[in-house]
């Protein structure tokens, strides 16, 4: 299977943007992600919609993976 969007030469990622409604960051679960803007991502869900759900607000000053305001 080919990725449309690889094969169109479109800037893009594979990664899921998370969404942490705490101070509004944003993440990638892709670690070779370079910018986190929710044009890039085709898949984009909230942190707390996460299966074991998330600690960003419980954990202030938390350091995420990839930020972008």
């Amino acid at each position: 299977m080919e990725c449309a969007s690889c094969d169109a030469g479109i800037d893009h990622c594979h990664g899921t943007l998370v969404v942490h409604p705490e101070g509004g960051f944003t993440e990638c679960t892709d670690a070779a992600c370079v910018d986190a803007d929710r044009v890039r991502h085709g898949l984009i869900v909230d942190c707390q919609a996460l299966g074991a759900g998330c600690g960003c607000a419980a954990a202030p000053g938390k350091t995420l993976v990839r930020q972008a305001s």
